[in-house]
């Protein structure tokens, strides 16, 4: 059975690049290609690709808000992170949007191949650069009961955390609460206080580790 691709790049060489080895390997086949996640947005629901190679670096829509509108639209398709940033707060960003895996552009296009069967098989590939960062945000010492029993959020802190974990920015939150950017910087102080953490990226780990399982309510 081929595998269904599309390519949101906005380096034409690249774009191009990906599209020559998608075409040229036996069960692939590139059906679109977007410099823009504008594009990606009006034509990827149109053509339902199994799998989309998305870049994070675009101009205007970024490639993170680009797969959390994308998402919806097409349930369907696996959305592969494909980018230079190895940096935890984007790979973050980038799954909590929707992505399903998150490879970097230096991989050699035989993992990069097996990486977009693999996540169309139900798999979640990543490059083993961003494996180890993941493990690694989740291998810091464990904290102390009640370090983890005495912070307690406001429910309008608590709706901005979870909207950080869904990879909103400061100005998105404003504008989804409806209020000021200066009253979300202030929210996102008192998380960072209450939660004993430092960053972004932090606060974000912190609740998807502490985030009550669906299955289990715990």
């Amino acid at each position: 059975m081929t595998i269904s691709v599309s390519i949101v790049e906005d380096d034409a060489e690249v774009r191009r690049s990906l599209a020559r080895l998608i075409n040229s390997s036996p069960g692939y086949r590139c059906v679109s290609e977007y410099p823009s996640a504008e594009e990606a947005l009006e034509g990827i629901p149109k053509v339902k690709p199994d799998v989309a190679l998305m870049d994070i670096n675009l101009l205007n829509l970024n490639g993170v808000e680009c797969v959390r509108r994308l998402k919806p639209l097409v349930p369907a398709t696996q959305i592969i992170m494909l980018t230079v940033y190895q940096n935890t707060e984007h790979i973050f960003n980038a799954l909590a949007a929707g992505a399903t895996g998150y490879m970097l552009k230096q991989t050699p296009p035989a993992e990069l191949l097996a990486a977009i069967k693999e996540v169309h098989e139900g798999g979640s590939p990543m490059s083993s650069h961003i494996a180890r960062k993941i493990v690694q945000s989740f291998q810091r010492p464990p904290e102390a009961k009640s370090d983890a029993d005495t912070y307690s959020l406001s429910p309008r802190e608590a709706e901005v955390l979870d909207l950080l974990a869904k990879g909103f920015l400061y100005k998105e939150i404003a504008d989804a609460m409806h209020v000021s950017y200066a009253t979300v910087h202030t929210h996102i102080r008192h998380i960072y206080e209450k939660l004993h953490v430092r960053s972004r990226t932090e606060a974000v780990a912190k609740h998807l580790r502490n985030r009550p399982s669906p299955a289990t309510g715990r």
